[in-house]
């Protein structure tokens, strides 16, 4: 089987229209008579974004979040979701976990299908609808020399959360894991001022690395400049910078502006050189984040 980097460069050949943004951004964006649809589908998989066993209510949750987090990275305002999900034993925990998310965010259910599987793990997929609040839309590809990167959030909480899931740890928060926060709220204040803006899902680092790529430009962060959760062990920073499933907006903004929310500064855009990313002066080494590599049948 492929990995999921070689997969996606063969389907830009067949993803020509502009709407769909060279398959290089977080959501498609097209233009349909007088307003811009931004439209977004994310898949989870059992034991891989969740794991067995976990409540699905949780799952449920998460499910729709990280689908919205798409629509925060383009300061969209969501305006339904479609689902479709792979029965299992028992999906009542499924629909509490949909309920709770669909009321939390204020979107609605507005169809989707359901399928009955073989024996196997459980995948779940969402589509986001969404009305565009600014013209031009956000893209990954506007980071200018000179800007200055921000993130609205820490990063590793999820890490934290999910390793105490999985080792059954009592008196660690696993909220930011089981049930994210999209950054809607942030995503629409910022979105006229950016330069460039994307969330963080699959690692810091290696979505900083896709936004450098993406503008042509190389970014460079400051570690010590990074928030990260209080209780992050010290010796654990660069695990937390690999890991993803943050969902924080990472953005650009002319050197001269300030968020209009709460962010952090924690790097800036330079000319393009021998690495599209720096980390306090070098390029990382190891792994920069999540990625759905090779594997055999």
């Amino acid at each position: 089987m492929t990995t999921e980097a070689v997969f996606i460069a063969a389907l830009r050949a067949l993803a020509p229209h502009p709407a769909a943004r060279g398959l290089a951004d977080d959501c498609a964006v097209l233009d349909f008579g007088s307003e811009t649809l931004v439209l977004t589908h994310d898949m989870m998989v059992e034991g891989v974004h969740w794991l067995r066993g976990q409540d699905l209510a949780d799952v449920a949750w998460k499910l729709v979040a990280t689908n919205l987090s798409d629509l925060a990275a383009k300061g969209a305002e969501p305006a339904g979701v479609l689902l479709g999900y792979t029965l299992g034993q028992d999906d009542t925990r499924f629909l509490v976990g949909l309920g709770e998310a669909l009321a939390a965010f204020g979107v609605p259910l507005l169809g989707g299908d359901t399928v009955r599987g073989l024996a196997g793990g459980q995948a779940l997929g969402l589509t986001a609808l969404g009305r565009a609040t600014c013209q031009p839309v956000p893209a990954r590809d506007g980071a200018q020399i000179g800007d200055r990167v921000w993130i609205t959030g820490p990063v590793g909480a999820a890490m934290l959360g999910f390793e105490a899931l999985r080792d059954d740890k009592a008196g660690v928060d696993t909220t930011a894991f089981r049930r994210p926060i999209p950054r809607l709220a942030e995503g629409r204040a910022l979105a006229p001022l950016v330069s460039a803006m994307m969330d963080v899902s699959d690692g810091l680092l290696l979505d900083a690395q896709r936004l450098a790529q993406a503008s042509k430009v190389t970014i460079a962060l400051d570690s010590a400049a990074i928030p990260v959760p209080a209780n992050l062990p010290s010796d654990r920073l660069r695990d937390a910078l690999g890991w993803g499933d943050d969902y924080e907006l990472l953005f650009t903004l002319p050197a001269h502006l300030q968020p209009p929310t709460l962010a952090y500064a924690i790097g800036v855009v330079t000319e393009q050189g021998v690495a599209p990313l720096l980390l306090d002066g070098a390029p990382p080494h190891g792994k920069l984040g999540f990625e759905h590599a090779s594997a055999t049948a």
